[in-house]
């Protein structure tokens, strides 16, 4: 054997790595056109939509799973295999890919899409009440357009089938995206739906274990319904949504306070529906505070009274406030205060402020409504939206809180013979508190509401409600939210703020405040957790103006505006300049 060494020939070099991200922990792709950097997993509908892209969409929801079941956002990608589209709501963002949604190809897989959507659809958008927020709609208008060519009979479902009290189905508009399906699964934890049936005859209905769609949270299904298949039956065939109109607001049925808007024509109230808030409600509400807005319409007092029973008749403002001063005046020194934690903020921070300095009182006594039912998710047993408020703004102002039950022993034992209420809720029946009243020598109350308690009152200054008035709730967990005014106070009714510096200034204490803004703006700084809130920099939807907000109504808040691109035309055909 030689002894020569054996000379090893040299190893091939690696092959080379990819290269490295050009945003260290993001993701960097292009979309039409446009770099995007985007945090790793996002879909492509969200990356999409950070620049500015729409993709269509209908199974797809961001708070939901993913279903890619509608087909409708396929998109090119160039990390898909050659000559394959991709679902843009499943595929996940690459680094370096190159994304088109708006190709020949995207743009005919949309338009079949849409036809075989539209194929048993039975069109009957002008009694449909999701016309003008329907995405069948827009994106007919956006990605088909076309006539049908179907020339045989259409497939027919049930029309109207009854899933709740609230909920009404028509499964011939379905389009089965099953977000309704995965909600009531995976959010509100009652897989109560589910998908029925093959291909042309597949529906959604209830599933066999039960017999009803009975939870607390079936309205959201409506919401986030792309179609016109889920309606609620309180709204339906009651008002066309390019009639109305949107103010954010905060649902004021429990200390949750969920974000909504409320959707007005007039003065009248026609739904809430939830707005998006990640703190407190992310996209939802439940059906108790989504049906709570008729208390706004109905039973309002929208004249101020005098007098008792039979003896009662209405008054002007100023009438109203001349016999309440007098009256207060008569018993000076000597009258208890309620509070209602339903009253906003501003109310509070205005009406405890004449309790202490004007009426001298050293305590005051919560009323509002009675504790209720509470589940799990938002729903909480406290039914009023405000309670935190009023226990900041009590303390700050070194006033002492007491109980109800404390003011009923007051009134029984005559302690209390005289008494001021700012609001009509009572935590007790309303007749049982009525009756209780009678022994009082004054009762005067500032209420949105008719009711016993209202009736039992000598003097009844109409107060508005919050959609008629700007200003703030604190929730439970202590967050602090704006809302806006919708319309103006009803009747002579005014808010419960006005009515405290109108008292205020008749009986010696100039309070300069001419607005809800002004009120919170100079008595705020008194209470620690309301110090540093900004009234104007959190109103909602950043509207710096004050006064009605004309915000257009739609399942998903769309700002007023066209929903077409360009000018209207037909079948193609574009219409002269100015039609």
């Amino acid at each position: 054997m030689s002894d020569e060494k054996k000379i090893e020939a040299p190893k091939p070099a690696p092959p080379p790595g990819p290269p490295p991200p050009k945003n260290p922990g993001m993701v960097t792709l292009v979309i039409d056109g446009k770099e995007v950097v985007a945090k790793p997993g996002t879909n492509m509908i969200e990356a999409a939509k950070s620049v500015g892209v729409d993709i269509p969409y209908y199974c797809y929801h961001p708070r939901l799973s993913i279903a890619a079941n509608c087909r409708m956002c396929m998109v090119e990608s160039s990390a898909a295999p050659p000559g394959k589209l991709v679902p843009a709501c499943q595929t996940g963002i690459s680094e370096g890919a190159v994304i088109k949604t708006d190709t020949e190809k995207v743009r005919a897989q949309q338009k079949m899409v849409m036809e075989f959507l539209l194929l048993n659809h039975p069109v009957d958008c002008s009694i449909c009440d999701q016309a003008g927020e329907c995405k069948l709609q827009d994106y007919y208008m956006r990605y088909d357009f076309e006539p049908s060519r179907l020339e045989g009979a259409k497939v027919l479902r049930n029309k109207r089938k009854k899933l709740s009290d609230l909920v009404v189905l028509d499964q011939e508009r379905c389009v089965l995206c099953t977000r309704c399906v995965r909600f009531m699964d995976e959010v509100a934890k009652a897989p109560q739906l589910g998908i029925f049936g093959r291909g042309s005859h597949e529906v959604v209905d209830i599933s066999p274990a039960y017999g009803k769609l009975d939870s607390n949270y079936s309205g959201n299904i409506v919401d986030i319904c792309p179609v016109g298949a889920l309606l609620n039956t309180d709204f339906r065939f009651r008002a066309r949504a390019w009639f109305l109109s949107a103010a954010p607001s905060v649902c004021t049925g429990c200390s949750r306070g969920c974000s909504i808007y409320a959707d007005f024509m007039g003065q009248d109230t026609y739904r809430f529906r939830p707005r998006e808030n990640e703190q407190i409600n992310k996209s939802w509400m439940c059906d108790k505070g989504r049906l709570s807005y008729k208390g706004l319409n109905k039973h309002r007092v929208q004249q101020n009274g005098l007098g008792r029973g039979a003896e009662v008749k209405d008054v002007t403002p100023i009438e109203a406030l001349r016999v309440a001063v007098e009256k207060l005046k008569a018993h000076s020194g000597k009258v208890a205060f309620m509070a209602s934690p339903v009253a906003s903020i501003e109310d509070l921070l205005a009406g405890l402020a004449f309790a202490r300095d004007v009426l001298k009182v050293k305590s005051v006594y919560v009323s509002g409504r009675p504790q209720g039912e509470a589940d799990n998710f938002l729903l909480t047993a406290d039914k009023n939206p405000n309670r935190k408020g009023l226990e900041v703004i009590a303390k700050a102002y070194g006033l002492e809180l007491k109980p109800f039950t404390e003011l009923t022993r007051a009134i029984d034992t005559g302690t209390v013979k005289a008494l001021f209420g700012l609001g009509h809720e009572v935590p007790e029946e309303d007749e049982v508190f009525a009756a209780r009243a009678q022994k009082l020598e004054l009762f005067v109350v500032s209420a949105t509401n008719e009711s016993k308690v209202v009736e039992a009152a000598h003097v009844v200054l109409a107060a508005s409600v919050h959609v008629e008035d700007e200003g703030t709730f604190m929730q439970g967990d202590g967050i602090i939210q704006r809302f806006r005014r919708a319309y103006p106070p009803k009747g002579d009714s005014q808010p419960h703020w006005k009515w405290a510096v109108d008292l205020a200034r008749q009986l010696g204490l100039e309070m300069k405040a001419t607005s809800s803004r002004e009120i919170f703006k100079q008595l705020a700084p008194q209470v620690p957790e309301l110090a540093t809130f900004e009234w104007d920099k959190k109103a909602p939807m950043n509207q710096k103006r004050p006064g009605i907000s004309t915000m257009a109504a739609s399942a998903d808040g769309r700002p007023p505006g066209w929903r077409e691109q360009g000018v209207p035309n037909l079948r193609g055909l574009s219409l002269p300049p100015g039609t």
